[in-house]
């Protein structure tokens, strides 16, 4: 069995993965409490929330799998799902498709 992360290990990959999207944790107060002004919440308080979530969480999320539909033989089927190109207004591509 694997050795579980140290909360250190987490750290590094919490804030690498947030970094990754743009998100920087040195903008929250630092410690555990929240700021009094904004309410912005600490970024010790963050980051064991984080922790757990990815403790706790992750491995069942990473889990999950789409229901596989009827008809579907093989892998190269399951990723042909979408029925449609995502459009940014669906709703007037429908309605110029209807016309």
């Amino acid at each position: 069995m694997a050795t579980p992360p140290t909360d250190a290990e987490l750290n590094a990959m919490i804030r690498a993965r947030l970094a990754s999207v743009g998100i920087d944790l040195d903008q929250l107060p630092p410690g555990s409490q929240p700021d009094p002004e904004t309410g912005s919440p600490g970024q010790d308080a963050v980051l064991a929330s984080l922790r757990r979530f990815v403790r706790g969480s992750v491995a069942d999320i990473a889990t999950w799998a789409p229901p596989v539909p009827a008809g579907v033989t093989g892998p190269a089927d399951l990723l042909q799902q979408q029925a449609a190109v995502p459009l940014l207004y669906p709703a007037t591509a429908t309605a110029w498709r209807s016309a």
